[in-house]
């Protein structure tokens, strides 16, 4: 209920841009170029902790992104999960780089239940869902496919060393029931909203291996400024 409240709200109300707080739009056509004018590029964490999958982001996080992101993850700022699914189906597309025989299955990193409880929604889920449908409006087929959730509480990641992260989620994320099955009928890419140190994901692509089909990548739409990009050239 709280989440549709949200939801309305957001229609209903005038909203300033999330980026830079531009009079009565959703996201400004500068901070909306900041999210999605660059192509995705390859990225990895200036120290990565073992079994970071191969990684896209859609931008760096900083400024206008780093705004837009927070805006919708701690402040329930709901409307900019179609533009924020559509930067992530951007690094999505990116990480696919042969045809497969089914699908591209979105794996959303689960948020802890109680960070759910209190935000009010998922924002990973709720962006996946997104970035599956922006998929599939251009073409490639695309699902959503929430099949990880965590076993046991963690503490919280802010101020952790990589390796500290690391620890902290070893062994936290395991498959929902059922999900081996879901996993074999196409290519699995993970998809988070932010990497930062690569254990979220790690950790992920570990639960999605104990399955047997592993991970083909992952995506985010942006990646930290101490994650540096493996494509000759420019950083996200």
């Amino acid at each position: 209920m709280g989440e549709l409240l949200q939801e309305l709200k957001d229609l209903v109300l005038p909203v300033d841009c999330a980026g830079c707080g531009a009079p009565r739009t959703v996201v400004c056509a500068e901070c909306r170029r900041a999210l999605t004018g660059q192509r995705p590029r390859p990225v990895r964490p200036a120290h990565p902790v073992p079994g970071v999958p191969a990684v896209h982001a859609a931008a760096r996080y900083a400024d206008a992104v780093r705004s837009m992101l927070l805006a919708h993850k701690e402040r329930g700022a709901t409307g900019l999960a179609r533009v924020l699914g559509g930067a992530l189906a951007a690094a999505v597309r990116a990480s696919v780089t042969e045809r497969t025989a089914g699908p591209v299955l979105l794996v959303p990193v689960p948020s802890a239940r109680r960070a759910v409880a209190a935000r009010g929604h998922d924002p990973v889920r709720r962006m996946a869902r997104e970035a599956a449908g922006e998929l599939r409006r251009s073409g490639l087929a695309a699902r959503s496919l929430p099949v990880l959730r965590q076993r046991r509480l963690v503490a919280d990641q802010s101020g952790l060393s990589a390796r500290a992260r690391w620890d902290n989620l070893a062994g936290a994320l395991e498959t929902v029931p059922g999900a081996r099955k879901l996993l074999c009928g196409g290519k699995v890419v993970l998809v988070d909203d932010l990497m930062t140190t690569g254990a979220s994901l790690a950790e992920a692509a570990r639960a999605i291996r104990a399955e047997g089909p592993g991970a083909g990548g992952a995506a985010v739409v942006a990646a930290t400024g101490n994650a540096s990009s493996t494509d000759r050239g420019a950083a996200p």
